[in-house]
């Protein structure tokens, strides 16, 4: 537990590499903390004499001292090392932290504990001792006809990708949304569903006709819920995972060739769930993890002859270890037979990292390594292409690949054209300007700029009003690039920032109407020849114009009176309302969400603020569960029958956990 219980390779995102330590602060909940021990009886006051006052030992919980040693220095500067804190532990399932110990991302750094510390240390921060997570699905079962999953609606598959559609423009149109323009101006909270155990509501589900097939990612579980009432959800099926190991991506949906129906999402053990969406029965399961650290977050992409699944990795978080043998892995992409799951071919980013030289102690560095892919692709079955972006490189030498946008063949997986935005760009957790000597895997800066500006967002291939297609991209440098999607030439290239390595531009990009929407988490600090250091510059949301990367307007919330500025270089974890989640479009408004919680809606064509709200509060679960709302971030925003759906609750980098499903309609 020495690293993140899911520090992303993400993140780079989630998912992705741990940033610079600042001052730690100590998360440890006064209801969890050792008590100190009481002082002694006093003796009384009349005879007969007393005997010796007997001091009184407090009970001390035998997984605290494996949390002090393997655990604390991570998890007591969550900010700082991009781990959930001690306060978001003590939110999940005993079965979730179980499972990342023994099997998920913190399965290296618990090596050496056995299973009984194993066990302790889990029940310690969690505070429970049991596996079980009570099932509240009774309270909302369909009855009668609500039971039966109509997929033929009016309004069918809406939401079938991480951007909605095919192109990843996360616009939804009013008559798909069940919502105009000045519906957003005036919302109310229709109802909310609480998810007990769990502080991370990471991934969106698909809308189709009235149903919304939703992930609870701690949990390993798919709900159908049907929206046909909006006032009133209820529970069509619960798909839930071999050993319930926990999920990770949204969900996907599409039909096949013969007209099958088919729902596809990956795990945090990177493998592909095939599921008929009518039953929730899995059709297939695929592991897809080929290195050590392989794993899946970007949404795959359903076709009618095959699903395209893109692989990221995260030995980024590891690497720091002198044990763990660096470095390895790279992303790649996969084409899959959608009635089998069989492998099609394999698009790799590199070749294979083969020993460089001896990294001091008799052991090779190996290289190079890298480039995960974090987003969802966007698949062109005109050009028969398949556009997505990557992350940054892991060790030398650092490859062309690595912070770059690609095109691949759709039938062959060969390469068509890459552009390399940010070269020299190796970082690994714990690395920095100035690594010490002992820690062997570290590069120096002759080899590295420490920038860490992968592309976490997913590309957008957008159509103009003039019919000309562009290739959109957003760049955790806080760079926005517009390509020619044939070719890979740049068209233009707005820099709103520098960025950092939570962003730039963290998790999305939105386009509509001739206009590309960019939230900026962090500015960062001024580049000679990247970006000169525009004061008007600040975290918000940015609308370009699509054709030429001008700024048409910003919005740039101010943090709440008496909020703690972050420190130099962070984005202030939850404390500030700094935007990270990817916004979306919904007829002519823009929703985007801050990480202490708050919604935005702005106009469109103006920026115009309409409506704003905090979901960073306790509720009562329409489901008979209380719940609590946090951060908002990844992609946490969609429509469904009339309803605006956003998750409230993000507990990785030190931000606010929360377990809501949130749904909101037009005020009455």
């Amino acid at each position: 537990m020495a690293k993140s219980l899911l520090a992303t390779a993400l993140a780079a995102a989630s998912l992705a590499v741990i940033a610079s330590c600042q001052t730690p602060q100590a998360a440890v909940d006064v209801a969890t903390a050792t008590p100190p021990a009481a002082p002694a009886a006093s003796a009384p006051q009349v005879a007969p004499p007393a005997p010796a006052p007997v001091a009184m030992v407090a009970s001390v919980h035998p997984g605290e001292a494996v949390y002090k040693q393997s655990c604390a220095a991570c998890h007591d500067n969550p900010e700082a090392t991009r781990s959930p804190s001690r306060e978001a532990l003590k939110g999940m399932s005993f079965q979730f932290v179980n499972y990342a110990l023994t099997n998920g991302k913190m399965k290296d750094m618990a090596a050496g504990l056995s299973a009984d510390q194993r066990a302790s240390v889990v029940s310690y921060v969690t505070g429970r001792d049991t596996t079980k997570t009570a099932d509240w699905t009774p309270n909302l079962k369909c009855e009668g006809a609500r039971a039966a999953v109509d997929l033929e609606g009016p309004a069918a598959a809406t939401a079938t990708h991480f951007g909605y559609d095919w192109r990843n423009t996360r616009k939804m149109t009013a008559a798909q949304a069940g919502l105009s323009t000045a519906d957003m101006g005036e919302l109310e909270l229709a109802w909310g569903i609480a998810f007990p155990d769990a502080t991370l509501m990471r991934s969106q589900g698909a809308v189709v006709g009235d149903n919304l097939f939703y992930p609870v990612a701690e949990h390993g579980k798919l709900y159908a819920l049907d929206l046909a009432d909006p006032a009133k959800p209820c529970v069509q099926w619960v798909y839930a995972t071999p050993g319930e190991a926990p999920l990770r991506t949204s969900v996907a949906y599409g039909v096949l060739g013969d007209g099958t129906p088919l729902l596809v999402f990956s795990g945090l053990d990177s493998t592909v769930h095939a599921v008929d969406p009518r039953t929730g029965k899995a059709l297939w399961t695929k592991p897809v993890g080929v290195y050590s650290h392989s794993m899946t977050t970007g949404t795959p992409s359903i076709l009618k002859d095959r699903v395209i699944v893109p692989v990221a990795q995260f030995e980024i978080s590891v690497a720091v270890d002198n044990n763990h043998d660096c470095c390895t892995n790279h992303g790649y992409v996969l084409s899959l037979d959608p009635k089998t799951g069989a492998q099609q071919w394999r698009y790799d980013t590199m070749e294979d990292a083969r020993p460089l030289r001896d990294r001091g102690d008799g052991k090779p560095l190996k290289g190079p390594s890298g480039a995960p892919i974090w987003n969802s692709p966007v698949v062109d079955e005109g050009r028969g292409l398949v556009f997505f972006a990557t992350g940054e490189s892991n060790s030398p030498p650092a490859h062309k690949n690595t912070n770059a946008v690609i095109a691949i063949d759709l039938k062959t997986g060969a390469e068509k054209w890459s552009f390399h935005a940010t070269p020299k760009d190796i970082f690994n957790s714990g690395c920095g300007p100035n690594p010490a000597k002992e820690r062997l895997n570290c590069v120096g800066p002759d080899e590295t700029v420490y920038r860490d500006v992968d592309f976490g967002a997913s590309v957008i291939l957008g159509k103009g009003s003039d019919e000309k297609e562009l290739l959109y991209a957003g760049q955790k440098s806080g760079s926005v690039w517009a390509f020619e999607p044939d070719t890979g030439k740049v068209v233009w290239r707005t820099a709103l920032g520098t960025g950092g390595p939570l962003g730039g531009i963290h998790w999305g990009i939105a386009f509509d109407n001739d206009m590309v929407y960019a939230p900026i988490t962090q500015v960062g600090r001024p580049i000679a020849g990247e970006w000169e250091g525009d004061p008007n510059i600040k975290p918000g949301i940015y609308a370009l114009d699509a054709k030429t990367g001008k700024i048409k307007w910003q919005f740039n919330p101010e943090p709440p009176p008496g909020t703690p500025m972050p420190a130099p270089g962070t984005r202030g974890g939850w404390r500030g309302n700094i935007l990270s989640a990817a916004p979306s479009v919904i007829d002519g408004a823009v929703v985007s969400a801050a990480l202490d919680g708050t919604l935005y809606v702005n106009d469109a064509k103006t920026g115009k603020l309409l409506w704003t709200f905090n979901t960073a509060r306790e509720y009562d679960g329409i489901n008979g569960v209380k719940g609590k709302g946090g951060s908002i971030d990844s992609n946490s925003i969609t429509a469904a029958n009339g309803l605006l759906l956003v998750n409230s609750g993000y507990s990785m980098f030190g931000q606010a956990g929360g377990n809501m499903l949130l749904a909101f309609k037009p005020k009455e």
